[in-house]
């Protein structure tokens, strides 16, 4: 039996760990051409993987912390697919675009807000530059169930897409009228079959839990309505409350969020749920079929996390293309401008829209490999660090073992192995801060990041 009420003490801010370093560590100390000189220099032995980030909503989901632009005009589209284009050839000039691409991904915004030809036009002016795509590539898309229709579907698999992602966040209305994002059980459905009519084979479905009147009982029912749609992975997202960053959800009266303790009684919930019907846990907040190969990336240990959540593809260097997308590197971060204006200007004078980044030192890297591998795989081989990165492991994370101690009825820390346990996946996001030495400066704040429970 889990005593929430003891968990609920650990609720307090903390990353995300979509990044290590955080985002909030990027500046533009990492100058542009730095940038450009990394491009250009990468290990040309790495395989690539691109994201494409498309920015426009039709009207606001009040929850959602992406950097989207809401408009309903078509020559705003337009427009973007020609600065698309235009970044797409200054990026060739700096990067050997000849290497293997090994997944493409479009998010955004809602990709899906492009009608076929539109997507149709984008997919080809990345397939122009980046023309050695890998027969096993995983190209997906991000889906509002609410802007699909056939043609759309038939273009992306057209073009090799293989995967999609379902936003869907909760099956209840009210909860759906309070987030401004009234979607049916139905509408979803309907995106779904249209999916597999098509040959997609791999589904995934995102919820959200923490949201206004969401209650353990309403949530079990949204679980219940998700499983008969029978998706092969499924993300259940912790809501992000940062309502000083993002204006929309300062709409929400706080008292009707769900308390730390019901959170986390959902949380525990529904890892027992999908565990019950098939699924199996991946790092914190994915699950997947036992065929799916998240689950054989996780048992191997080479599970992955980045920008876009778990992933298999963790030897290909990220690139980031379109308004505030973000890429990855060994060795950086580069975040491109958020406002569009000055992501066109940076274009019209012939540069990277390249706004700011993090070039990683050698404690950096250490620690990364480190946190990334608790979120990943909620382990961590302890002789492997020593040998990879020539240290004593016990000596050069002394003080943030000692840290960790609070933990350890969660966590097993011997001379070979950190490995954490069913109850402590759920602090695993506290777990990961004790290795992270940018957290001091945060220790008093507030208004940095979402709270962790």
């Amino acid at each position: 039996m889990i005593d929430f009420d003891a968990y609920v003490k650990y609720s307090r801010p903390g990353p995300r760990y979509t990044s290590y370093p955080t985002a909030l560590e990027f500046s533009q100390n990492f100058s542009y051409e730095s940038y450009v000189n990394e491009l250009k220099n990468r290990d040309k032995s790495r395989p690539l993987s691109l994201y494409l980030h498309l920015p426009f909503c039709r009207s606001a989901c009040y929850f959602c912390g992406c950097n989207v632009i809401y408009t309903s005009k078509e020559d705003k589209k337009e427009r973007y697919i020609d600065y698309i284009a235009k970044e797409l050839e200054i990026l060739s000039t700096h990067l050997d675009c000849s290497a293997p691409v090994l997944q493409l991904h479009f998010g955004g915004g809602t990709p899906t807000f492009y009608n076929a030809s539109q997507l149709d036009q984008i997919i080809k002016l990345i397939k122009a530059k980046f023309k050695n795509f890998s027969p096993e590539a995983e190209i997906s898309c991000e889906i509002d169930p609410r802007f699909l229709n056939e043609d759309q579907i038939k273009v992306l698999t057209s073009h090799g897409f293989n995967r999609v992602s379902f936003g869907v966040q909760d099956f209840n209305e009210k909860v759906q009228k309070e987030i401004h994002r009234i979607q049916p059980y139905e509408i979803t459905q309907n995106a779904v079959n249209l999916a597999l009519k098509y040959g997609i084979n791999s589904i995934n479905m995102d919820l959200i839990y923490g949201l206004p009147y969401q209650t353990l009982q309403s949530f079990q029912t949204t679980l219940d309505k998700a499983l008969t749609l029978n998706p092969d992975r499924l993300a259940v997202f912790n809501y992000a409350h940062v309502p000083w960053i993002k204006k929309s959800m300062r709409k929400f009266d706080e008292t009707t969020l769900p308390t730390p303790r019901t959170k986390l009684e959902i949380l525990k919930y529904t890892i027992e749920f999908f565990t019950q019907n098939g699924y199996k846990m991946i790092g914190m907040d994915h699950f997947a079929k036992p065929d799916d190969e998240l689950f054989a990336a996780l048992a191997n240990g080479t599970l992955h996390r980045n920008f876009q959540g778990y992933t298999t593809k963790g030897g290909a260097d990220l690139i980031g293309i379109g308004v505030t997308s973000i890429g990855e590197c060994v060795r950086h971060y580069a975040q491109n401008h958020k406002d569009m204006d000055e992501y066109e200007k940076a274009i019209d004078s012939g540069l990277l829209p390249y706004s700011r980044g993090v070039l990683l030192n050698d404690e950096d890297l250490l620690r990364k490999e480190v946190i990334m591998n608790l979120m990943s795989n909620f382990a961590l081989d302890i002789s492997d660090i020593e040998a990879k990165f020539a240290i004593n492991f016990k000596q050069h994370f002394k003080n943030e073992l000692e840290e960790a101690k609070v933990f350890s009825e969660f966590v097993d820390i011997n001379d070979t192995k950190i490995q954490v346990n069913q109850t402590g996946a759920m602090l695993i996001r506290n777990i990961a801060m004790c290795f992270d030495e940018y957290m001091v400066k945060f220790k008093d704040s507030k208004n940095s990041f979402s709270k962790t429970i």
